[in-house]
């Protein structure tokens, strides 16, 4: 029996752990905040929000969620999308958090993961190319750009007119972030010493470089999502596009807590949690988040067990919201930018990327594809030509998977069976559907050819599931056939499917034409001589 009692030491885990992930969620909420085009505020907003209830409600005691490089992405181009409006960018997210929340109710948390590797893969490099681009101008003291084509056709104009000092902070800070030894960055994470290091440089040098500005202090103001009948399917699309990658990034994430702290999650209450919390963000003005993989780590490694380490993250957050605020203003952008390089660079699927010359084409032309309308096009596009492209190689090859042999004048596999005449048995194997269903259809046009042939047997033993499509296809065929009075038999030993064939009500499908053995078979071509 699981000891369910806590303890001190559980206690003092939870909150050493809480704490260090609240510290490492500062300088990153900030910076997705900013990076949004919702200001850094927001990113705060959706840090506590979302941190506290996923915490409270969520499938996965150990893990810390809030704004991620991927959801900050997205809603970024849906603000975009949709001519700058903030409210319509927070209906969006009430949205995806309300289907994540549908989709928990619905338990289908174990067939999000479902979605192929090449196109999560294109995915996430494309937005950790994205997060890179962006951030280029801020880095070099430059107004940022709205989306990564404007970015590239906006570089020689940022390499024109580069602010040194932003440009010298940016650097310094990134170079924080990628040098810091572990062994320092386990008791204090490399984006805050980086932070608060190149923030007092700033400050203490007096140097002329854009800042964060005012942020807000005290809890925030219910900002209402704002719906607009005309807008609405890119409204939806948007949100849809929040849940899934919110439901994936952040079941990922409890995979990887499931393995540090050899616990099982529960997807579908975790989907209820995210989504909970990303629709109060969007009542907050907080930015839209999900289980965060970085900040779960540090939390396990800190001590963190449960839900009470979560809460302190959140709590952690909120108490620096009403005491900090005047301090954060002053953050220089080129640090966030710094910040944020790295982790655009950490997005990028190295697991794939190492082996491009080993991966079967197919693949690899499904995780470019995804890659360059994710990075040029648009990140909906982008997820949606995936899936159909994956979707077009799998069937292509269970299509391939189909086989069809034709045997004349005897039935196989019968010991001791005399040869009969006229007998054409065509034998299938694989699945048979949409997908396969013209090659056997180009094949069967020569059947009634051969001289002499009467009698047709459809030999699917070896078929594993047919579909509708099939289904149809072969009752067309035999009314076909049976025109040129020809005598058709479908040989099948799936007791069920035999029930479903007889359930269509056919004329073509009886209980003399659907036969389970090859016995029966030859019996009713005899019955019909």
């Amino acid at each position: 029996m699981a000891d369910t009692s806590y303890s001190a030491a559980n206690l003092r885990g939870d909150l050493f752990g809480g704490l260090t992930a609240g510290i490492v969620a500062l300088p990153l909420a900030l910076a997705f905040g900013v990076a949004s085009g919702a200001g850094a505020a927001a990113g705060l907003y959706g840090a506590i929000a979302l941190g506290l209830v996923a915490a409270l409600m969520g499938g996965t005691k150990a893990q810390i969620s809030g704004p991620t490089g991927p959801m900050t992405v997205v809603f970024a181009s849906a603000i975009a999308a949709l001519g700058g409006s903030f409210q319509m960018a927070l209906a969006v997210v009430l949205v995806g958090g309300a289907l994540q929340v549908i989709m928990g109710l619905l338990k289908v948390g174990g067939l999000v993961r479902f979605i192929p590797y090449p196109v999560i893969s294109g995915f996430m490099s494309g937005i950790g190319i994205i997060i890179i681009f962006l951030q280029l101008a801020p880095l070099m003291g430059t107004t940022p750009s709205a989306s990564t084509l404007q970015a590239l056709i906006m570089l020689p104009d940022t390499l024109s007119s580069i602010n040194i000092q932003a440009l010298a902070l940016g650097l310094l800070t990134f170079a924080i972030v990628w040098f810091t030894p572990m062994s320092i960055s386990r008791y204090l994470p490399s984006p805050l010493l980086a932070l608060c290091f190149c923030t007092l440089a700033s400050v203490m040098l007096g140097w002329q470089v854009p800042v964060i500005g005012e942020i807000p202090s005290g809890l925030p103001a219910i900002d209402l999502p704002q719906f607009s009948l005309t807008q609405w399917s890119l409204i939806f699309t948007l949100g849809l596009t929040l849940a899934l990658l919110g439901s994936i990034d952040s079941l990922l994430t409890s995979l990887v807590a499931d393995t540090i702290t050899r616990t099982r999650h529960l997807p579908n209450k975790e989907l209820i949690g995210q989504g909970l919390g990303n629709m109060l963000c969007s009542f907050v003005g907080g930015l839209p988040g999900a289980g965060a993989t970085m900040r779960t780590v540090v939390n396990v490694n800190a001590g963190g067990r449960s839900r009470v380490s979560g809460t302190v993250h959140a709590l952690f957050l909120l108490a620096l919201l009403f005491g900090l605020a005047p301090l954060a203003a002053k953050i220089p952008l080129a640090v966030l930018a710094g910040i944020l390089l790295k982790v655009g660079i950490d997005i990028l699927d190295y697991r794939l990327l190492k082996r491009l010359q080993g991966t079967p084409k197919p693949e690899l032309v499904v995780m470019l594809t995804v890659f360059a309308l994710t990075v040029l096009v648009d990140l909906v596009v982008a997820v949606g030509v995936g899936v159909v492209l994956a979707m077009i190689l799998v069937t292509w090859r269970m299509a391939n998977m189909a086989k069809i042999h034709l045997e004349d004048d005897k039935l196989l596999n019968v010991p001791d069976a005399p040869e009969h005449p006229g007998v054409r048995v065509v034998r299938l194997s694989g699945p048979l559907f949409f997908g396969s269903m013209a090659q056997m259809l180009d094949r069967m046009d020569k059947v009634d050819q051969v001289l002499l042939t009467k009698d047709i047997v459809l030999d699917c033993r070896g078929v594993p599931f047919m579909d509708l499509t099939a289904v149809f296809a072969i009752e067309d065929m035999f009314l076909k056939l049976q025109q040129k009075k020809l005598n058709t038999y479908l040989l099948l030993d799936d007791a069920a499917l035999r029930q479903r064939l007889l359930a269509l009500n056919s004329t073509v499908f009886t209980q003399q034409t659907l036969c389970q053995s090859i016995e029966t078979v030859l019996s009713q071509c005899r019955h019909a001589k």
